[in-house]
């Protein structure tokens, strides 16, 4: 039996991916056996498939760092056969075959049940990208940064960690401000639950280091000088969370905000947060998550669109969640 997958592989400086078929024999090691209903692009998938990163450590390999589905075989004692999974980072996409298939076999300790609240269109729509917002919320509140404290900043409001975000803080009763860098999209983003929206190009030049404080919180996934305004204009004992480097890599900041203002910088790691911290965020979204708004924000596409959109996200043309259905 043979089913769909989508291969990257990489000749000299030159990366392709093709839709080829694969047989269970062509999976990696691993304890847990998952029919896959959806992935998703995200924008690190754009980076793995494009090789603009060097994500994928190995060639040939399936990409797609999320996949969602259910258990078709296990002798990991946690899962069972009929459960359903969802999967984020762990390797998958780097060094393991991803979720750009119509089957995976990898690790149960990868693994979480989704709640019942939650199909597995749902986990998909909400991603890495989804996953890595509620991780952010998580750390703002574990900062004390309560709704009563003051505005909240998201930037790439647009994107998948952006969209998701804006949903998640404005039902928790945070009031929103999103940054984009498309203000002809500020109804989608009102819709979702920004109360403001603000053009990206007042973040994204050099600035002050330090200078009149705006937001008592943000979650950052654009990095560099943007990054640097965030913190120079959040409030005495802010938490901002740095999730994204759409920017860039750098922080040409100085200490100035940290000293005077006692702010926290709270770096997320989506890859390979302990499993604890997943089975909260996940329950966190199967609880807080507006499934409406969510539904707003997704586009879906089958297995030979991927590569397309991949090269798209990286250019910011994308808007919300691009869920992968890879039985289309």
């Amino acid at each position: 039996m043979t089913f769909k997958a989508l291969l990257t592989a990489k000749d000299g400086d030159a990366f392709s991916t093709k839709l080829v078929d694969l047989t269970e024999a062509d999976l990696m090691d691993g304890n847990v056996t998952v029919d896959v209903d959806y992935s998703t692009v995200n924008y690190k998938d754009g980076m793995a498939i494009t090789g603009r990163v060097p994500v994928i450590e190995r060639f040939p390999l399936v990409p797609g760092i999320d996949l969602a589905g259910t258990v078709s075989a296990s002798s990991h004692p946690d899962f069972k056969v009929g459960d359903r999974v969802v999967a984020n980072g762990w390797g998958l996409s780097q060094s393991h075959h991803g979720g750009f298939a119509q089957k995976a076999r990898l690790s149960g300790d990868w693994l979480v049940k989704l709640p019942d609240t939650l199909s597995t269109k749902d986990a998909m729509a909400i991603g890495t990208a989804g996953y890595t917002a509620m991780l952010s919320v998580l750390a703002l509140e574990h900062g004390g940064i309560t709704p009563d404290k003051g505005d909240i900043l998201v930037t790439g409001a647009n994107g998948g960690v952006g969209s998701v975000a804006i949903s998640l803080l404005s039902g928790l009763g945070y009031r929103v401000v999103a940054s984009t860098g498309r203000l002809g999209e500020a109804a989608y983003l009102r819709e979702l639950g920004a109360a403001d929206v603000i053009d990206r190009k007042t973040l994204s030049e050099p600035g002050a280091p330090i200078t009149t404080p705006r937001w008592a919180g943000a979650i950052d996934s654009v990095g560099s000088h943007t990054l640097v305004n965030v913190l120079a204009q959040t409030r005495y004992r802010g938490v901002v969370t740095a999730c994204g480097l759409a920017q860039g890599r750098d922080l040409p900041a100085t200490v100035l905000p940290f000293i005077l203002r006692n702010i926290t910088l709270a770096g997320i790691d989506s890859v390979n947060a302990p499993q604890a911290v997943r089975l909260q965020a996940w329950a966190c979204l199967g609880r807080d998550l507006d499934l409406k708004k969510l539904a707003r924000t997704t586009t879906v596409i089958g297995l030979e669109q991927v590569p397309a959109v991949a090269e798209s996200i990286l250019g910011g043309h994308v808007q919300g969640r691009t869920v992968v259905d890879v039985n289309l």
